[in-house]
């Protein structure tokens, strides 16, 4: 007999996701997506509507488990050690096709490609080990002014044993004409960066490698022509692996529990030589090693 049944004597079913979920069985696959997007920006062939909604649908998939060859092959590219603690950008990569799949679909207001990633933050509850099985969400929330159009968040969590262990929030940027569309700020009003504790030199083969160790195959990154479409003269490298390369050079320093803030500024063209500085106030910055433009600033926050 069922220790809960219904009024008619039949066992009740467990409760299914709530309203405006859903639950994949499989990861999206990320290149037919950035394809179908790309497809979108052919005038004629499926251009999108603008819009004032963001969809209320939160993506979810149960029991991601991590290929420790793509965790070493990722972690060589971004400079940390090799080890069975994941670190702390590599939820992120998890998370990524199912952010991909919300913003590529239909009811979603901007075009996937041309979208900029403004900041990221990620809250590290706990170290997360890569035998340690994840449930993964992602949804997309407050769709807000910006002085160069509108910007909105894209929420990711992961999750073991119904325990959240870790958040990111992905802040991006849908580029529009504004009244607003200007910062002020001139040329000679950058103040100088501060002196490097480190150089790296930043090869073209970062973005392909991380391209391939992430999923993340905007060509923009890997493409002379993809660049040169969006506005730049070569790829740019990922904006995430510049986060991840600065949390590597701070490894063994950083607490068990913490949130780790960044705000992206100008692109890395590849190849590039930029420097890096981190103080012991728990901020870090990545500039331009011969200009001192900035291409990153961030905070660690303990706890």
């Amino acid at each position: 007999m069922s220790d809960d049944p219904t009024t008619d004597g039949t066992a009740a079913k467990p409760p299914g996701p709530p309203a405006g979920t859903l639950v994949l069985t499989t990861p999206p696959a990320v290149g037919p997506l950035y394809r179908q997007a790309a497809i979108g920006l052919v005038p004629g062939l499926g251009g999108r509507r603008g819009g004032d909604t963001l969809p209320g649908l939160e993506l979810r998939l149960r029991g991601v488990t991590v290929d420790r060859r793509q965790l070493a092959a990722y972690d060589r590219v971004c400079g940390f050690r090799l080890t069975d603690t994941l670190p702390a950008t590599y939820p992120h990569i998890l998370a990524f096709p199912l952010s991909m799949r919300l913003m590529s679909a239909p009811d979603f207001p901007f075009p996937l490609v041309g979208l900029v990633h403004l900041a990221n933050r990620i809250t590290v509850g706990r170290p997360v080990d890569a035998g340690e099985a994840l449930d993964l969400s992602v949804r997309a929330a407050d769709l807000r002014p910006h002085a160069r159009g509108r910007q909105f968040d894209v929420l990711a969590t992961a999750s073991v044993g119904g325990e959240v262990v870790w958040r990111g929030v992905s802040t991006y940027l849908r580029r529009e004409r504004t009244a607003g569309d200007r910062d002020g700020r001139g040329p000679g009003e950058r103040p100088a960066p501060p002196a490097a504790s480190g150089r790296w030199r930043v090869e073209p083969r970062v973005g392909t490698e991380y391209a391939r160790v992430s999923g993340d195959q905007n060509p923009i990154h890997t493409s002379r022509v993809g660049a040169r479409l969006l506005g730049f003269a070569r790829p740019i490298a990922h904006g995430m692996w510049s986060k991840a390369r600065c949390l590597a050079a701070l490894e063994g320093r950083l607490p068990d529990a913490y949130t780790v803030d960044v705000a992206f500024k100008l692109p890395i063209l590849l190849p590039s030589t930029v420097a890096f500085n981190a103080s012991p106030a728990w901020s870090f910055a990545l500039h331009d090693a011969r200009s001192g433009r900035p291409h990153l600033t961030g905070t660690v926050t303990p706890g």
